[in-house]
């Protein structure tokens, strides 16, 4: 059996390779084994792809239940597993250094925080306050007996706030406050990936999957990106087919979507 200090190690090393790899994001137990299945290193989960599963939308899941989601694919697989945490499930430092050491004693590796709020008027934290929270998890993820790698967010182009100026002031100062892993989700394109790599020398995390650019591994992996994501965007895929499968049988009265599916006993044969 794979130890949580070996998943850690193995985790940490992943980012110091030359080349970026995949971090592709289950949102439950099924997804989990069928991505350690096809050969995947590791993997991260998704806030917005649970709470979906789940009925919810993102940010409706709380603490508690999320804590115990991610844990039930952290003990699913022998692969390293990151948690999408969200903003650590509460505005102060303490809040969000709890949270951390919950996610390693819930069999977690590593997990991501946001310095988003999630309110509507006022969605990012004053850097101050951001860096602070960067500062709690850090401490608290050193405190642990095995690597456990914290990635911290700068979360302005997901709000309406393309600003790349302040979010590479945000990324550099959640590198000082002792983020092993650096990641604005929603860039753009090609040179505000590249600008934010060069701006910092932690690993950075790049997602595609959502609406605007998108460049292939290899392409980010030139650029100097170490880790590629992407986010709720398998979860969206299945529940789009879904979707379109359900449409098609109220709407034509047909059944043509099952030629798409993979067939009962491959699929029964993957677990």
């Amino acid at each position: 059996m794979t130890t949580q200090a070996e998943k850690g190690s193995a985790f940490r090393a992943l980012h110091e390779r030359e080349v970026a790899f995949l971090l592709p994001n289950p949102w439950d137990v099924g997804t989990a084994r069928l991505l350690a299945r096809l050969g995947f290193e590791a993997l991260a989960t998704t806030s917005a792809g649970y709470a979906f599963s789940a009925g919810k939308q993102d940010y409706g899941v709380g603490r508690d239940e999320m804590l115990a989601h991610v844990g039930s694919i952290a003990m699913a697989t022998a692969l390293p597993v990151s948690a999408d945490l969200e903003s650590g499930y509460g505005d102060t430092p303490e809040a969000v250094a709890d949270t951390i050491r919950l996610a390693a004693a819930a069999g977690l590796v590593g997990a991501s925080i946001e310095d988003s709020t999630n309110r509507t008027g006022d969605p990012i934290h004053a850097l101050p306050v951001a860096v602070e929270r960067v500062r709690a998890a850090a401490e608290a993820a050193r405190s642990l007996r095995f690597p456990f790698t914290l990635t911290a967010r700068a979360e302005n182009y997901l709000w309406g706030r393309p600003d790349l100026a302040d979010t590479i002031r945000r990324l550099h100062a959640f590198q000082a406050a002792g983020a092993h892993v650096l990641y604005a989700p929603g860039l753009t394109s090609r040179e505000e990936v590249a600008a934010v790599v060069r701006a910092v020398d932690r690993p950075v995390n790049v997602v595609m999957g959502l609406r605007g650019v998108q460049l292939s591994l290899a392409e980010l992996s030139s650029l100097g990106v170490k880790r590629v994501s992407v986010g709720s965007a398998l979860s969206r895929a299945a529940l789009g087919a879904f979707l379109r499968a359900a449409q098609e049988m109220l709407e034509r009265g047909t059944f043509t979507f099952a030629a798409d599916a993979i067939g009962y006993r491959e699929l029964n044969e993957l677990f």
